[in-house]
C-alpha cells in the first residue's frame, strides 16, 4: 500500500469549493423557505470572499513551491480554482436571476430599474439622490494628473467611460456579451476621446432602498441604480458613454513576525489597516465594458484574465443576507425554534451545586447558551469564588461573557483571560475587548508566540470549607452567544479533580513558562493531541487485526491532515469500520478498494452550521468518547493550542453516541461522498423521514419537559 500516491488525496481548496457548492444547493432547494434560500446564496458569496482573501492569496504567494499531496502545483491549482469558481459564479447568478428573483416577484417583492418606477417613485428617488447621495458621492477622475485611485477591498464601484462633445472621434475596440452565443463579441466602433472615472457606491447608507409602494407590494431599488440614473449630473460638460459595476477583492491574510514584534497589539493594528491595500486577487465586473477600459483596469490592478469574473447581475450577493432577515418577510423564513433551558439547570439551585453532584452535557443550539453566561455571572457574584481563568477566541458585540468577567474583576476576583488577538477577521473586536478588560483590572494574556489559542476552556476556583474546588466548562465552539444560536456545538460542565488539575496546568502553560510532560485526562495541541489521536486509531487497527470489535465514528468541520488520513487508511485496510461526518473540506477519498473501502464520509448542510467536534473509538466494546475544539487539520494539531476532553459518565457517553447516530441516519440534509468525489443525498424511498436537526430540537424539548413535569 503506497500511501504517498497522489491519487489517494483531494486538494483541500478544491474540496472546500465542493463544500461551498453544497451550500449553493440549499439555495436551489425549493423545499427551503424563500428567504432561507436567499440567505444560503448570500453565504456562498461571503464564503468566496474569504476564500479569495485568504486561501487564494496564500497560493499566489507560493507559486515556487512543489506539488501538494494531491499532485497539483500552485500554478495548476490556481488554474483549477479559477475554472471551478467561474462555474460556481455562473450557478450563483443563475440561481438568483432565474429562480430566486422570480420567486420573490410572486411574493410581491420587486426590484425595479429607474425606468420602471411610477411617477411618485421617481420623485422619491430623485429627492433621495439630491438630498442624500449627491452629498456623499465623490467622483474620481483618472488622467495624467489624477492617477488611478485606490479601490477599497470588497467595495462596489461604478467604472465610467466619458466623452467630451466635439472631441475627435477615435477608433476603439469594444466588447459586448452575446447571450445567445454565450461569448464575447468584439467590434470596432468610434467613440469620442475617452476619459475615465470611478464612483464608489456609498456604504454608509443601505444598498437596498425601499420605495413607496401599493398595498401588498414591496418595491425596492438598488443604490447603484439610483446613482446610474443620475450619473450625468456628476460629470457636467461630458457624456457618459459606458458604465460598469466593479468590485475588487484584495489579499487580506495578515502576516506578522511575532518573534520580531515588540508589541503584538500595535503590530496587529497596523497590519489590519494594510488589508485595505493588499494585492488584488480578483475583480468582479458587470458585462459590457469596452476593451480599452478593461485594459486600463487590468494594468492598474495588475490582474490577469483568470482573475476577472464577469457578473450577470448585481455585485456582492452577500448583500442579500441582511435583506433576507427583514421582519416583513418572517413568513418566508423557517419558523423560529427557541432553545430549551438546560434540564439540569432548570431549577433555581446554584449551578455550582449541580455541577458538584454531576457532570452536565449541553447541546447547542437546541439547549440555550444562557447556561454558560449564568455560570460566569454566578461566579462573578459568588463571594466564595476566588479566581476565574478563561480563554476567548471569538466573542460577540456587547458580549455578556465580557461583561461578566469585568464584573468579576470589579468584585475583587482574580480574573485572567487569554484573548487570542489573531482570530481572523475578529482582530479589531478582540483588541477592543482586550483593552476594555485590562482597564477593568483583568489580567489579559495574548497567547503564545507562533500559536493561536483556539481551545474553549473556563476555570472557576472556589473556596469550599477547608478546601478548594475547581469548576470547569469546556466547549467545542466559541464563547459567543450570537453564534451559539446558529452553530451546533457541545458544552461540558464538570468539577472532576483530575480535569481541574489539568486545567490549572493548561493555564500555567498559557500564561507562564510552565512545561507539562504529562496530562491526566486532557489532550492538548500542539503537545499531545496528535499522538493521542494516532494512538487511538492504531488501537482500533490492532483490535481489527486481532478480530476484536473495532470502529471509529468522528464528527468534525474539516479533515485535511495527511498523517491522520494515512492512519485512517491503514485502519480501514485492517478492517476498522470508519464513519466520518465532515461538514467542510475532506481530503480523504472513501471507497478505494483495499484502502478506504471501510470508510464512509457524510456532510450535513442545514439551517444550523454543524460545528461540533466529537470522536468515538470502539475500544473492543468499551467505547471511548471525546469532545474537542480541534478538527483533523495540520493547523489544529500543530499550530494551535487545542484541547480534547473525555466524556466518561456512561449516560453522557451514550448521549453523544446517540446524537452521532442520529446525524448519520439523516436522510433529509445529509449527503454522502461517493467514490467519484461527488456528494449525493441518500435515497428516502421506503424509509421514514429523519431530519437530524429538527429531531435534536425535539429531544431537547422532551428532556426539559420531563424535568418540569
Amino acid at each position: 500500500m503506497n500511501l504517498n500516491d497522489t491519487n489517494l488525496y483531494v486538494n483541500r481548496e478544491l474540496s472546500w469549493l465542493e463544500f461551498n457548492e453544497r451550500v449553493l444547493e440549499e439555495a436551489y432547494d425549493k423545499s427551503n423557505p424563500l428567504m432561507e434560500r436567499l440567505k444560503f446564496l448570500a453565504i456562498t458569496a461571503s464564503n468566496l470572499d474569504e476564500f479569495f482573501m485568504i486561501r487564494v492569496s496564500s497560493i499566489m504567494r507560493s507559486t515556487n513551491m512543489a506539488a501538494d499531496t494531491s499532485g497539483l502545483t500552485p500554478g495548476e491549482l490556481l488554474s483549477a480554482i479559477s475554472k471551478r469558481v467561474h462555474e460556481m459564479v455562473d450557478r450563483q447568478y443563475s440561481c438568483f436571476t432565474r429562480s430566486l428573483r422570480p420567486a420573490m416577484e410572486k411574493e410581491g417583492i420587486h426590484f425595479l430599474a429607474y425606468g420602471d418606477l411610477s411617477e411618485a417613485q421617481k420623485v422619491f428617488v430623485d429627492n433621495y439622490f439630491h438630498d442624500v447621495l449627491y452629498q456623499v458621492i465623490t467622483p474620481m477622475a483618472i488622467d495624467q494628473s489624477r492617477p488611478f485611485p485606490t479601490i477599497n477591498n470588497l467595495r462596489p464601484y461604478i467604472f465610467i467611460s466619458l466623452t467630451t462633445p466635439g472631441d475627435e472621434a477615435l477608433p476603439v475596440h469594444s466588447v459586448a456579451w452575446d447571450s445567445e452565443e454565450n461569448r464575447w463579441r468584439i467590434s470596432d466602433e468610434r467613440i469620442h476621446g475617452a476619459k475615465y472615472a470611478v464612483v464608489q457606491v456609498p456604504t454608509v447608507v443601505g444598498r437596498i432602498v425601499a420605495l413607496p409602494s401599493e398595498e401588498g407590494r414591496f418595491d425596492y431599488i438598488l443604490l447603484e441604480n439610483i446613482i446610474l440614473a443620475h450619473i450625468n449630473s456628476l460629470f457636467q460638460g461630458h457624456c457618459v458613454s459606458r458604465t460598469a459595476m466593479m468590485r475588487v477583492t484584495r489579499n487580506s491574510d495578515l502576516i506578522i513576525d511575532e518573534e520580531e514584534a515588540d508589541d503584538l497589539m500595535h503590530e496587529l493594528t497596523r497590519s489590519i489597516k494594510d488589508r485595505r491595500r493588499g494585492e488584488p486577487v480578483r475583480i468582479e465586473i458587470t458585462k459590457g465594458i469596452d476593451m480599452t477600459a478593461m485594459g486600463l483596469l487590468e494594468n492598474a490592478l495588475k490582474l490577469t484574465d483568470d482573475k476577472i469574473y464577469d457578473i450577470a447581475g448585481p455585485l456582492d450577493l452577500k448583500t442579500w443576507m441582511e435583506f433576507s432577515l427583514r421582519p416583513e418577510f418572517e413568513h418566508l423564513r423557517h419558523t423560529p425554534i427557541n432553545p430549551t433551558p438546560v434540564p439540569d439547570f432548570a431549577q433555581q439551585e446554584s449551578m455550582f451545586g449541580v455541577i458538584r453532584k454531576k457532570d452536565v452535557l449541553v447541546h447547542h443550539p437546541y439547549m440555550s447558551f444562557d447556561c454558560v453566561v449564568r455560570f460566569l455571572e454566578q461566579a462573578a457574584e459568588d463571594p466564595k469564588v476566588l479566581a476565574i481563568k478563561h480563554t476567548l477566541y471569538r466573542v460577540s458585540g456587547n458580549s455578556p461573557i465580557i461583561n461578566a468577567l469585568i464584573l468579576a474583576a470589579e468584585n475583587g476576583k482574580q480574573v485572567s483571560v487569554l484573548m487570542e488577538l489573531k482570530a481572523r477577521f475578529d482582530e479589531e473586536n478582540n483588541i477592543h475587548y482586550a483593552k476594555l478588560l485590562e482597564k477593568s483590572g483583568v489580567h489579559v494574556i495574548y497567547g503564545l508566540t507562533g500559536l493561536k489559542t483556539h481551545c474553549k476552556v473556563c476555570l472557576v476556583v472556589r473556596s469550599e470549607g477547608d478546601s478548594i474546588r475547581r469548576y470547569m466548562h469546556f466547549g467545542t465552539g466559541n464563547y459567543n452567544e450570537a453564534t451559539a444560536k446558529i452553530y451546533t456545538d457541545f458544552g461540558y460542565f464538570t468539577s472532576q479533580e483530575a480535569l481541574g488539575q489539568d486545567s490549572t496546568a493548561l493555564f500555567n502553560v498559557l500564561t507562564g513558562y510552565s512545561k507539562i510532560s504529562e496530562w491526566q485526562k486532557l489532550a492538548v495541541a500542539p503537545l499531545t493531541l496528535r499522538s493521542n489521536f494516532l494512538n487511538l486509531i492504531e488501537t482500533e487497527e490492532k483490535n481489527a487485526k486481532e478480530g476484536r470489535p473495532a470502529a471509529i465514528t468522528a464528527r468534525m468541520n474539516s479533515l485535511t491532515d495527511i498523517k491522520m488520513i494515512q492512519a485512517l487508511y491503514k485502519a480501514s485496510a485492517a478492517g476498522v469500520k470508519i464513519r466520518l461526518l465532515v461538514r467542510g473540506m475532506c481530503c480523504l477519498k472513501p471507497g478505494i478498494p483495499g484502502i478506504s473501502h471501510n470508510i464512509t464520509v457524510s456532510s450535513i448542510i442545514d439551517r444550523y452550521l454543524e460545528h461540533s467536534r466529537a470522536y468515538v473509538f470502539e475500544n473492543n466494546g468499551q467505547p471511548k468518547v471525546y469532545l474537542a475544539s480541534a478538527d483533523w487539520m495540520s493547523r489544529n494539531l500543530d499550530r494551535r493550542v487545542e484541547v480534547m476532553f473525555p466524556i466518561e459518565t456512561p449516560s453522557l457517553k451514550q448521549e453523544v453516541i446517540d446524537l452521532l447516530e442520529l446525524s448519520l441516519s439523516d436522510n433529509v440534509k445529509r449527503r454522502e461522498l461517493g467514490e467519484d468525489g461527488l456528494y449525493q443525498k441518500p435515497s428516502r424511498r421506503g424509509r421514514t423521514k429523519i431530519h437530524s436537526q429538527i429531531e435534536s430540537h425535539r429531544l431537547a424539548a422532551e428532556s426539559y419537559a420531563a424535568v418540569k413535569g
